[in-house]
């Protein structure tokens, strides 16, 4: 059966798969496209008018500072330890290979958490100081933690293993031949590295940074906790304290303008160029051997990030959950985890079960759009979760209005709110988020799947279903399961999109972390962020696993 679109010269034949992915896309996209349409609605607001006047300009220099300094930041440290692993050998660089990815666990929140009592006042680090040497509060003068710069050294730490990740690959890959023949013109392990393999690297540095900046962006929880004025605290503060969703939607969208200006900075640093390696001897890595004192330097270079951006925050979080952790740790403890795995799991599931749909829709289709549909479906990670939900929740409180009056007009009776009273708004949200993260995943193990096998099943009378569930799907179970892990943790650490959409008395891990540290009860809210945390090692583990494949096979 098909469903047929005009059928003319262009010959256009649309089946039925295809026009199931049409759908879920735009679903997907409905709710930056309503984040847009909202924009002009009744014209400027006087909530605007006063947020331009006063806190705007605050906004846009904040945001302009994060991004420079994270930029820069994780650009070095990740570049810095991806070339030290990839092309020298010191002691202990097998270690570092895959443990420099463990800070991607810890969500950023947490970090600002977890360094505002080790750093504060009444802290360990300032009590030692007053302690050791008679100090009094006048006496010495100490950083304060809470600021533009903290939260530039928490996405730091947290956020480099994006640029670590994508930086070794490209080091990797252009490792063998084209680095023998600048030693071969007399270049030293120096002149290689800033020569030839970074401006060969390039691409992958700058989309590595270029991820680290879009969570920057997207983040709530660091900032709000900082008290750094951005527009994701703008957004927060627009919808709920001052009831304007039209200046939530106008802050939403000039946040989006950020994304789009990351993006597009990106694809200028690689205009037409094209960085191929045409070595025979690319997978091969020919590693220099340290001094004993340029070994110690390097592995101290490598320990120093992966120090500051999981084993000191991990250990700290350790020391506080089973000194004086939360108090509610029993049944409501088990109530918030069990919230934040219900809504995990189901986002996840139904993330997977659309990423197949999709991407299984692409390679049957005749046409382009498919594929198309599914870049559409990817800008979705790119958007900060508050402006998703701001998305969300304009277009399906409507619904929502709409639905109540339809229902007492028939029943006589009022249903209360059906889509915002429960979940489905907020996994709806988190799909329009995390969707992409799973579709990739997905997209790049059925790529691999050679057509041959879809020909063969159809010779022995199978159909599209019938292959994708007898051929596919236990050649993709593994990329499935890693898929869904993925999503997983991604909702599990997702703050900004449950603080706007949790229905009422509906609180998560994350929720519980916000709100405690919010009230400065920093060691009760260890208990919530040290359970994110180590849900969050699950994909560091898998792809850690990858990467020692990965050294296996060079």
């Amino acid at each position: 059966m098909r469903v047929r679109g005009r059928e003319g010269r262009f010959g256009l034949r649309v089946s039925w798969l295809t026009a199931v992915a049409v759908v879920i896309a735009m679903l997907i996209a409905a709710p930056v496209l309503s984040v847009f349409s909202n924009v002009f609605v009744g014209g400027t607001t006087g909530t605007w008018s006063h947020l331009a006047d006063t806190v705007l300009g605050e906004f846009v220099s904040n945001t302009v500072i994060l991004c420079i300094g994270v930029g820069l930041g994780v650009s070095s440290i990740g570049v810095t330890t991806a070339w030290l692993t990839t092309m020298h050998d010191f002691p202990g660089r097998r270690a570092f290979e895959w443990a420099l990815i463990l800070p991607l666990a810890v969500p950023a929140y947490v970090m600002a958490y977890v360094y505002t009592d080790f750093l504060q006042f009444v802290g360990p680090v300032q009590t030692w100081l007053r302690d050791t040497f008679g100090w009094t509060r006048a006496d010495y003068w100490f950083p304060d933690v809470r600021t533009v710069g903290g939260a530039v050294a928490m996405f730091m730490f947290v956020l480099y293993p994006y640029a670590y990740m994508i930086s070794r690959s490209a080091f990797l890959e252009r490792a063998g031949g084209m680095l023998e023949a600048g030693r071969s013109l007399g270049l030293g392990p120096w002149g290689c590295f800033f020569r030839v393999s970074l401006p060969l690297a390039r691409p992958a540095v700058v989309a590595g940074t270029a991820l680290a900046l879009m969570e920057t962006l997207a983040d709530f929880g660091t900032v709000a906790y900082f008290g750094v004025q951005t527009f994701t605290t703008g957004i927060y503060r627009a919808w709920f304290s001052l009831g304007d969703r039209i200046a939530a939607a106008q802050l939403s969208a000039a946040l989006l303008l950020f994304v789009v200006i990351v993006l597009a900075l990106e694809r200028a640093t690689r205009g037409r160029a094209r960085f191929n390696n045409t070595s025979r001897n690319a997978g091969s890595t020919i590693r220099h051997r340290l001094s004993p004192l340029a070994g110690a330097v390097a592995a101290f270079a490598c320990f120093m990030p992966l120090f500051f951006g999981f084993l000191l925050p991990a250990g700290l979080l350790l020391r506080m959950a089973f000194g004086d952790g939360d108090a509610q740790f029993g049944e409501r403890f088990v109530q918030l985890a069990s919230n934040s795995f219900t809504l995990a799991a189901v986002t996840a599931v139904l993330a997977v079960v659309l990423a197949v749909v999709l991407a299984y829709a692409a390679r049957m289709a005749r046409s382009r759009l498919p594929l198309v549909l599914n870049r559409i479906v990817g800008l979705g990670y790119a958007v900060p979760g508050s402006v998703i939900a701001v998305g969300v929740l304009i277009p399906v409180t409507r619904l929502d209005n709409w639905l109540i009056a339809w229902w007492e007009a028939a029943f006589g009776v009022n249903p209360g709110l059906l889509l915002t009273g429960g979940i489905a708004a907020l996994v709806y949200a988190y799909l329009a988020r995390f969707l992409t993260v799973s579709l990739q995943t997905v997209e790049s193990s059925l790529g691999k799947v050679t057509l041959s096998m879809d020909d063969a099943s159809r010779s022995l009378g199978y159909g599209k279903w019938a292959t994708l569930r007898r051929v596919h799907v236990p050649i993709l179970r593994g990329s499935l399961l890693t898929a869904s892990l993925l999503v997983f943790v991604d909702v599990m650490k997702e703050l900004p999109a449950t603080l706007v959409i949790r229905p009422f008395n509906f609180d998560t891990l994350a929720t519980q972390a916000h709100t405690l540290a919010s009230d400065e009860r920093l060691t009760e809210a260890s208990t919530a962020a040290l359970t994110i945390v180590v849900v969050g090692l699950l994909p560091m583990f898998v792809i850690s696993q990858q990467i020692l494949k990965g050294r296996r096979a060079g």
